[in-house]
């Protein structure tokens, strides 16, 4: 993995962890990611006339991809409902990396050496040290922990199908831009038509600037991320990307008032190690 393809995955890491920050403040769920995904949307149309149309291969690929996308946000929106932020977070980018590997193994035919499997082994371990740190002292939450790993199963699933395709594609700005109108349409859908009607625009008003925001970071994060699934293996972006999971804790520190402390330090330092000996693979 290069030093660009490292920086690029690592933006994308705090912008990610940017986005759904801004997706668990807004108190409403359904309310933020209608903001998220229809600015999605919105930033897809006007980025497809500049890009190229991704060839016809990638569109099995996009189209399931779509499918798996709606399915995360249903239950990421749970995840975020049901626990705090900075263990919500965590517990579903931590356990995607691993998932990923197996997974890219499998279909992409990509078997990680031993200092890239190294890595990702120590970025679990400081990935999993976080989201444990956010369950200490408490009873478990389990329908919540519940989503979160169910959360991380579909964002495994996307990663893989979303690396082949944006491979097959030719235009990794293309393939984003279309992934986000195909996956961004549904969630709004269904709240305008089902759920608020006429009272639409009185409900998403409040939060239509802070929704914006996260629909841009969203899209930053993800077409990052692609671009970089065309330049190294699929694992090793997947679990420097879940560095946002750092990130995450900050954050939730700073604004949520959820707990930091040493031992989230010592996973951020093991995640530290384990992306240097992927770059050392790379």
């Amino acid at each position: 993995m290069t030093p660009l393809v490292t920086a690029a995955v690592l933006f994308a890491a705090v912008t990610h962890a940017s986005w759904n920050a801004i997706a668990h403040r807004i108190t409403d769920k359904l309310v933020g990611f209608t903001l998220i995904l229809a600015g999605g949307v919105l930033i897809g149309l006007l980025l497809a006339p500049f890009a190229a149309f991704p060839a016809a291969g990638a569109w099995p690929y996009l189209l399931v991809s779509a499918v798996i996308h709606l399915v995360y946000v249903v239950l990421l929106m749970t995840s975020f409902r049901l626990g705090d932020f900075g263990q919500a977070y965590p517990i579903a980018r931590g356990s995607a990396p691993l998932v990923v590997t197996v997974f890219a193994a499998v279909f992409a035919h990509e078997v990680p050496n031993g200092w890239a499997a190294a890595g990702i082994a120590l970025s679990c371990a400081g990935l999993t040290g976080v989201a444990l740190w956010g369950l200490r002292g408490r009873r478990p939450p389990w329908a919540a922990i519940g989503a979160a790993l169910a959360t991380g199963l579909s964002i495994a699933s996307y990663t893989v199908v979303d690396g082949l395709g944006v491979r097959a594609s030719g235009s990794p700005l293309g393939y984003t831009a279309w992934l986000m109108i195909a996956q961004g349409v549904a969630i709004p859908a269904y709240a305008v038509c089902c759920r608020w009607r006429r009272e639409t625009v009185a409900v998403l008003r409040p939060f239509a600037a802070l929704g914006l925001l996260g629909s841009a970071l969203s899209v930053s994060a993800y077409g990052l991320v692609l671009w970089a699934q065309t330049r190294a293996d699929l694992a090793p972006i997947a679990a420097l990307r879940e560095s946002s999971i750092i990130v995450g804790a900050a954050i939730g520190a700073l604004f949520f008032k959820e707990r930091f402390g040493a031992p989230r330090i010592a996973a951020a330092g093991l995640l530290v190690v384990g992306i240097g000996l992927m770059l050392h693979a790379g």
